[in-house]
């Protein structure tokens, strides 16, 4: 039979070409990451053997083997695993099996500084080996099945896929190794790279040197060690393996649980946002553990969703060691287990707020709307998570808690006072902050599309309701501006009066109502929501996704003292009025919807009313 040849996808392509030029400073953790394959291969069979114990008769050591030959220029990596048949080979070597591929790469630029660390966010996993090899060949036996199948590339754009044979289970990689990687088939070179790098690898690590072998790695359980005797090194290098990633771990928990429920937990926060943070699943990547036997990696009763960016394992005494992956979804010890582990973790980053909010800020840009999806889905952690959530507001450049929030709410004020945006200084800039701004009151800067869920799920804090600036400020009236009295509410002269009428009939049924506003100082309109009605932001969300029909009408707000209304006002007496009036009026609003991102209903008859308007003042 003769090799099939096939394509990469694009977006393979391209990253295999950065990966070998760009992470050539790290090109040993290459080697890691064919181990970690190599270790997960090999977790995956003995679950299954459990269950299936003809999958390895007569050969249930698991092991990895490393073998160089100088001559030749090669480095292989064998193990007796799981194994992989041609279909897999195609879909696990031939394409990256993970969503968010063609965003990844758009953000690659050809910086080597800039693309390493994107790099490092998304795992390049076994197309690493490219960094070192001109050529990898990948021979594999699926454990059960008959058939061996080879898988051949260049890492350029193409590879191809042939039967083989191969006498038992498991997977070889070949690397034909670049002239310039020669130090990957020095023993001793090998053995410092899998003691720095895989030593926690809970399975011997053989080297096949001059026809014996040796075991060079310590081949027992990190997590099971007592933590006095793991360097951050080690727990590095962990994290590095169980959650395939190459950045940082921003914050390590280790802990063991004993007494009626037993189990030990490693679990790590990133240090960078993975790439498939926001996919729809929600799904998290803690890997389960029976009495250090791996059972799954898709256990998400065993975490709640908002906490998916932790990686790391979790290994119970308790589970029984057969129980079956569907099982498991509805087992009460993973429920206790979840509420456990959960407030473990929301305690740490509780001391990592309180110790550190530098670095906790690093984390709360990354991972904070993820946190908060727990505001809105689960009550019996939600203090904590009101105590772990941070804010941008108006106040400054910095985050801010609810409590301090509240600790320097103005004398007179009843609400905590929050406006959505697509960013913070996008909402910091809305018209319905000037009022705000004018009498020191704070205001938060929600740019998160969760935030328009949690909030109404809530309603307040500490006795203190959430109200959007966007809707009625009545409250404002009776605060004062900064080091002055209190501001008088506005009261619309006669003129002015004449110009709210003309532009309500003007307007008809385009607008809920047109009114002087409590919230401009320095903009000419704005629009706000009714108090009974959405959230502006929230409706748009809403219309986005199609799970609303039709968009409430807004309220006009016009500010007397601005120029162009005072002297609309000034206008508004005269005869002839309201036809002068009616373009004027039909301008002002799209100029409050472009303000607040809307989609106006007829840009061209905004357009024609603009150059009308504008080919008048030019004429008088």
């Amino acid at each position: 039979m003769t090799a099939e040849k096939r394509s990469f996808e694009a977006e393979v392509s391209r990253l295999l070409e950065i990966v070998a030029h760009s992470l050539y400073s790290e090109r040993e953790v290459f080697l890691r990451e064919l181990i970690s394959n190599a270790s997960d291969a090999c977790d995956r069979l003995r679950y299954l053997a459990l269950t299936q114990p003809e999958l390895v008769a007569g050969d249930a050591a698991y092991r990895i083997t490393l073998a160089a030959d100088p001559a030749a220029r090669t480095l292989t990596v064998a193990d007796n695993g799981i194994g992989m048949n041609r279909d897999e080979l195609i879909e696990n070597l031939g394409t990256i099996a993970r969503s968010g591929t063609s965003a990844f790469v758009r953000n690659l630029s050809g910086d080597q500084r800039k693309d390493v660390a994107l790099i490092g966010q998304f795992g390049v996993g076994f197309y690493s080996a490219f960094m070192v090899a001109d050529r990898v060949e990948v021979l594999s036996r699926k454990a059960g099945e008959a058939e061996a199948h080879l898988w051949v590339s260049d890492g350029k754009g193409d590879y191809t896929v042939e039967a083989a044979q191969k006498d038992s289970r498991g997977t070889i990689a070949t690397l034909h190794l670049k002239t310039d990687a020669t130090e990957f088939t020095e023993p001793a070179r090998l053995r410092e790279i899998v003691k720095r790098h895989s030593d926690h690898i809970a399975l011997p690590i053989v080297l096949h040197e001059k026809d014996k072998d040796d075991t060079i790695n310590a081949a027992s359980a990190l997590w099971l060690r007592p933590k006095s005797e793991i360097t951050p090194e080690q727990y590095r290098e962990f994290y590095h393996h169980a959650g395939h990633a190459f950045d940082e771990p921003w914050l390590t928990i280790h802990n063991k649980a004993e007494g009626t429920l037993e189990y030990t937990s490693l679990l790590f926060v990133p240090s960078a946002k993975p790439f498939d943070l926001f996919e729809p699943e929600r799904k998290h990547r803690v890997k389960l553990y029976v009495k250090r036997v791996f059972v799954t990696d898709d256990c998400q009763p065993l975490l709640p969703a908002y906490l998916r960016f932790l990686k790391g394992i979790v290994d119970s005494e308790d589970l029984p060691l057969n129980v079956s992956r569907e099982m498991l979804q509805s087992n009460p010890m993973l429920a206790r287990m979840r509420t456990q582990i959960t407030k473990r973790v929301l305690g740490e980053l509780a001391k990592k707020a309180k110790d550190a909010p530098a670095e906790y800020a690093k984390f709360w840009d990354n991972f904070g709307a993820v946190l908060k999806e727990g505001l809105y889905e689960e009550r019996d952690h939600r203090d904590e998570l009101l105590a772990l959530a941070r804010f941008r507001s108006t106040a400054g450049d910095g985050l801010v808690a609810l409590d301090e929030y509240v600790a320097r709410m103005k004398p007179g004020q009843k609400a905590i006072y929050t406006i959505s945006g697509d960013a913070p200084d996008r909402a910091a800039r809305s018209p319905q902050l000037e009022g705000f701004r004018a009498r020191g009151v704070e205001v938060l800067l929600l740019t998160d599309p969760v935030d328009e869920f949690w909030l109404p799920a809530l309603g307040a804090y500490k006795d203190k309701p959430f109200k959007s600036a966007t809707r009625g400020a009545a409250e404002l009236d009776a605060l004062a501006t900064d080091g002055k009295d209190k501001v008088e509410p506005p009261k619309p002269d006669a003129a002015t009066g004449s110009l709210i009428a003309l532009m309500k009939l003007s307007l008809g049924d385009a607008v809920k109502d047109v009114r002087v506003s409590t919230h401009l100082t320095d903009s000419a309109v704005c629009l706000v929501a009714d108090e009974g009605d959405l959230d502006m932001r929230l409706e748009r969300l809403l219309r986005q996704h199609q799970r609303l029909d039709e968009a409430a009408k807004r309220i006009l707000e016009i500010n007397p003292k601005h120029p162009l209304i005072a002297r609309l006002a000034d206008l508004a007496g005269k005869d002839g009025a309201a036809s002068a009036l009616g373009d004027f009026a039909w301008v002002l609003l799209d100029q409050a919807r472009i303000l607040e991102g809307e989609q106006l209903p007829d840009p061209p008859a905004f357009a024609r009313r603009l150059s009308d308007l504008l080919a008048k003042g030019l004429a008088a």
